[in-house]
């Protein structure tokens, strides 16, 4: 490029209930060309398992096909959603399914409303049922966004596993099933496939504990202290009847799905990683003169594996200045290394502002960082 045009690279995740993360990008790149039109800008949408995660491979991998399926949400209502085919390859002649617990099971579907101890997660079952039932060869199952924290109880009864009370019953679905379950049958459980199963997550915490899925992720789900407290000890019970380490990494995702997952024989690895990998973000980064990456809520948890860490790291590493826009930013200790940081609630000058026309801000995002480079 020559000195006054410079390749940009925007690499946002999903702005979670606002806007999905390729109209997120775009919205950047329209801000940024009003200033700078003569520009190179690349396009390339993150995600890290939870939403947008099957948006980034469809646009990702050639010959993708969408496959509808209708499962029930989490809170018992009928949803249509879709797995992701990707074509045969030599290491999966039946071809890899893509799978998204946020658009079967994911908190998102449940709008305002919160279900802390009947949500479950019977609808990401169903899905990767319905994957199996058409004979793939691998999964690829992104698991963040969940609206429950029922320990992969639902998937797992959807896949064939029969959790029951000391009287036989089968337990209730949700946080709720889990203190009475006294024992589980696996006789019908379904068999991973020939090529495994690979979940993507952007959650390294265990199962149980402070740090556990119900002490960090059930405020956001409606649990009130006590239930905490309860559902944190109720995991610990039923954890116990699955044949996976409570203290694995990853354990704690998606309410304790990635444990279940993990007790079914699959590998959690990180998810932000992998979209970035198959999107080839890193070659697109090492000719680039600038990246933008952002998501709706920088906090702590964006610094341990979101999105914005892994493109902020692959950035750093190719030496390519990078900002980023958040529509909040908890903690100016959080955004060091950054070049610039832009949030959309400080633009907007209220976060109500802000999520009421996100394009508008993100747009107006654009047009600043552009101004200052």
């Amino acid at each position: 490029m020559s000195d006054d045009t410079w390749r940009v690279v925007i690499a946002p995740d999903s702005f979670k209930g606002s806007i999905d993360a390729r109209r997120a990008a775009e919205a950047i790149a329209e801000g940024w060309r009003a200033v700078r039109p003569h520009d190179a800008l690349v396009i390339s949408p993150m995600a890290d398992g939870g939403e947008g995660t099957l948006d980034a491979f469809a646009a990702a991998v050639d010959r993708a096909v969408r496959m509808p399926v209708t499962v029930v949400g989490p809170d018992d209502a009928p949803v249509e959603a879709h797995w992701l085919l990707l074509p045969a390859a030599e290491d999966s002649p039946g071809g890899t399914a893509v799978v998204e617990l946020a658009s079967t099971s994911g908190i998102e579907l449940l709008g305002s409303a919160r279900h802390p101890l009947s949500a479950h997660t019977r609808g990401f079952g169903q899905a990767i049922s319905a994957a199996l039932d058409h004979g793939v060869s691998r999964l690829v199952l992104g698991i963040g966004s969940s609206a429950s924290t029922d320990m992969g109880l639902g998937m797992l009864t959807e896949l064939g596993a029969r959790f029951v009370d000391r009287d036989g019953a089968r337990v209730a679905f949700g946080a709720q099933g889990l203190r009475a379950a006294t024992g589980v049958d696996l006789s019908d459980l379904r068999r991973m496939p020939l090529g495994g199963a690979v979940v993507l997550t952007d959650v390294g915490g265990p199962l149980t504990g402070d740090t556990g899925a119900a002490h960090v992720f059930g405020p956001q789900k409606g649990l009130s202290p006590a239930q905490i407290v309860e559902v944190d000890t109720a995991m610990a019970h039923a954890a116990r009847l699955l044949d996976a380490s409570p203290a694995s990494p990853g354990a704690g995702a998606a309410g304790g799905v990635g444990f279940a997952l993990l007790a079914w024989g699959a590998e959690l690895v990180s998810g932000a990683m992998a979209v970035s990998e198959l999107t080839g973000l890193a070659d697109a980064i090492s000719t680039a003169d600038y990246v933008i990456t952002g998501e709706g809520s920088f906090d702590a948890q964006s610094a341990g594996g979101k999105a914005p860490a892994i493109v902020a790291e692959q950035a750093r590493a190719a030496g390519v200045p990078v900002a980023l826009v958040a529509g909040r930013v908890a903690g100016s200790e959080l955004v060091g290394g950054y070049h610039r940081v832009v949030s959309l609630s400080e633009l907007a000058g209220t976060a109500q502002a802000s999520l009421a026309s996100p394009q508008t801000w993100l747009g107006a995002a654009g047009r600043e960082l552009a101004g200052t480079v």
